[in-house]
């Protein structure tokens, strides 16, 4: 007999694991199948090591500019070993914790990996070293079936990593040694998040970059900014330009660069990491088997999560972009909250912020400038400098820019972008304000607390109608 559940999710990542949770609150029976590790990537191998490993970087920077604070450090080093013994113990922190929220809701993890036997039924394969006591693999039966398997590197045909030479962010992430040159594929979110570590961490970095814009889903004046500030630190950027082919020696690799005017340049790295996108995880499930689309490791879904397939249901990663960790969270619980009868609102990918956690950080929520006016959108727009701030300036920030785009009409805010010291924990104030509806005359009359760097939001709006004060 198969063990029936209300709700099954495959996939214990940050989609999966709240969706879960928010199952069972809701007073559903629910089971997650998990093949290696709760928390999925961005927890293990993505969103959270990272962040510690860039901690460790901005630390180390600072130590090395003590002087620039009336402060003295000398001989300032670092362990490549511990900075990344501590990265892992972040995540293996985080990972347990995710085990112990799903147990508090008497969520039953499944150890194993899935494949549809048939719609609401499936056949779980028992994982090679499940926790002692779990269960494992088998029969399971469920009413609704959500797919959160999330996604994993894109490898570029002829340039496929190889974990010693060529890597992904998986391999990025543990290195036995910094690398003295490395040359970063990709100029998205991972590839400048792992530009900056290695660049800061003292290794020469090259990034190559297809499109003529870095960042290439930020605001354009925020890229460009973005990419000054990068190569005033050292770092190489070429744009236009894309990697046609790799030459492998004993402990190095010679990278074939061709610019989009056909000029060639072979550039010789220790190591080169490959960060052009990723791809869904929709091998294996069984999805053809009982019919659901999905196209280029895409799964097809409506707005609240539900697939073709009567009782199926795909959120995160492998139902399309932006692929977030947050977008996943919020995509589960609309779908949970869907499947309990709620009052729901499909998801609006329009109001999800994007962070990349390099230096400077770089943040932003709605329409860019660009997209706006292509919307054929009147536009007011307002900018701030760092310089202009004076916690900015205290912190030693100056170099960065807050940018807010309105329609001129409605005074409705379309889009924030942002690049500077800790512009990732300012968006959400936008993001906010956008859910709210505000209007620029409601962030104009609103109090902002002095001396914060959160007062550039405040300029921003007022400057995109001539009221700015401090510029």
């Amino acid at each position: 007999m198969a063990d029936t559940y209300d709700i099954i999710v495959i996939g214990g990542g940050p989609g999966g694991y709240v969706a879960a949770i928010r199952a069972a609150q809701l007073g559903f029976k629910t089971a997650v199948v998990e093949k290696s590790h709760l928390g999925g990537i961005c927890l293990n191998w993505g969103c959270i090591p990272t962040k510690a490993l860039l901690r460790s970087a901005e630390i180390y920077h600072y130590m090395e500019h003590a002087k620039d604070y009336g402060l003295s450090a000398e001989k300032v080093s670092f362990d490549i070993a511990a900075v990344v013994k501590r990265s892992r113990g972040v995540s293996a922190q985080l990972a347990t914790g995710v085990g112990f929220l799903l147990n508090k809701n008497k969520v039953d993890v499944i150890w194993g990996k899935a494949t549809f036997a048939a719609p609401g039924k499936l056949k779980v394969e028992a994982a090679a070293n499940p926790p002692k006591g779990a269960k494992g693999g088998g029969d399971y039966e469920a009413k609704h079936i959500i797919i959160a398997t999330g996604a994993r590197p894109r490898a570029l045909p002829g340039i496929e990593p190889d974990k010693k030479l060529i890597w992904t962010y998986f391999d990025a992430m543990v290195p036995e040694k910094t690398p003295k040159s490395l040359l970063v594929m990709g100029s998205g979110a991972i590839g400048i998040e792992f530009a900056s570590f290695y660049r800061t961490m003292g290794a020469e970095v090259t990034v190559v970059e297809v499109l003529p814009q870095i960042l290439p889903v930020e605001d354009e004046e925020i890229a460009a900014i973005a990419r000054k500030r990068f190569e005033k630190q050292g770092m190489k950027i070429l744009s236009g330009a894309k990697v046609a082919g790799v030459t492998k020696h004993a402990d190095s690799l010679t990278v074939h660069v061709v610019d989009d005017k056909g000029a060639k340049q072979d550039i010789t790295v220790e190591r080169m990491i490959s960060a052009v996108g990723v791809v869904g995880n929709v091998e294996g499930l069984g999805l053809e088997a009982i019919g659901v689309k999905h196209e280029r490791g895409i799964i097809a879904i409506d707005g609240y999560g539900r697939t073709n397939v009567p009782g199926v249901y795909a959120i995160g990663d492998i139902a399309g972009a932006p692929m977030l960790a947050h977008k996943a969270e919020h995509e589960g619980v609309i779908c949970v909250e869907t499947i309990k009868g709620l009052h729901t609102h499909p998801m609006d990918k329009g109001k999800i912020p994007g962070c990349t956690y390099c230096t400077p950080q770089i943040a932003s929520v709605g329409l860019t400038e660009k997209k706006a006016k292509e919307a054929g959108r009147q536009i007011k727009v307002g900018r701030f400098p760092f310089i202009g701030n004076g916690k900015a300036i205290a912190l030693g920030e100056p170099d960065g820019l807050v940018k807010t785009i309105f329609d001129a009409k409605t005074g409705e805010l379309l889009g924030a972008h942002m690049v500077g010291a800790e512009v990732t924990e300012l968006i959400q104030g936008f993001v906010v304000a956008m859910n709210l509806e505000t209007t620029e005359e409601e962030l104009i009359h609103t109090v902002f607390p002095h001396p914060t760097l959160s007062e550039m939001m405040h300029e921003s709006v007022m400057a995109a109608y001539g009221r700015a004060i401090h510029v």
